[in-house]
């Protein structure tokens, strides 16, 4: 946790570990996967808005808690730039962590991959590999998504990439 900023580290300390090592094909043992990953997400949400950063809402988009839909958000000189954000649960879950993307961000970026998914190789995957099973949905997000979106929509925003909602045009005239 070296070179982890003071907010990211006291967030990732309370954010529970999970304990069952199931991915989706694994019946009873994955429903209760899902319950802890509810649970860890549930904890990293209230940690969020008490801290006053709140900035995603996320929900199993199936039944079977394999597909994951919703949308997270990045505040940049005083302006928010929402994204929809969607991602499969893997079946080798979680030996593999999942891949996250924004698919409306597709080829605005070096650091994503086709579909819109984030690039979280070098830095993340190593980390989840080592941490196998304990990390799971919420410390994706906490350790993968919030650097990604920190790191990368300010340089879109200020390259003229991604434009605000508020600049573009409306198709009113």
């Amino acid at each position: 946790m070296d070179g982890w900023d003071p907010s990211t580290k006291s967030a990732l300390t309370q954010i529970p570990l999970l304990s069952t090592r199931a991915g989706p094909r694994d019946g009873a043992a994955w429903t209760q996967r899902l319950k802890e990953e509810y649970r860890a997400l549930i904890a990293y949400t209230t940690i969020n808005k008490s801290r006053d950063n709140d900035w995603f809402r996320i929900s199993a988009a199936n039944p079977e808690g394999t597909r994951w839909t919703g949308t997270c958000w990045y505040v940049h000189n005083l302006r928010r730039y929402e994204f929809q954000l969607q991602f499969d649960i893997p079946v080798t879950y979680p030996a593999t962590a999942p891949e996250l993307e924004l698919p409306q961000l597709d080829g605005k970026t070096h650091k994503m991959y086709r579909g819109g998914k984030i690039c979280l190789t070098v830095h993340f995957k190593p980390l989840w590999a080592k941490n196998c099973p304990r990390f799971g949905i919420a410390h994706a997000l906490c350790l993968g998504l919030a650097p990604w979106l920190a790191a990368e929509v300010p340089i879109l925003v200020d390259s003229g990439v991604l434009k605000h909602k508020d600049d573009e045009p409306s198709g009113d005239s």
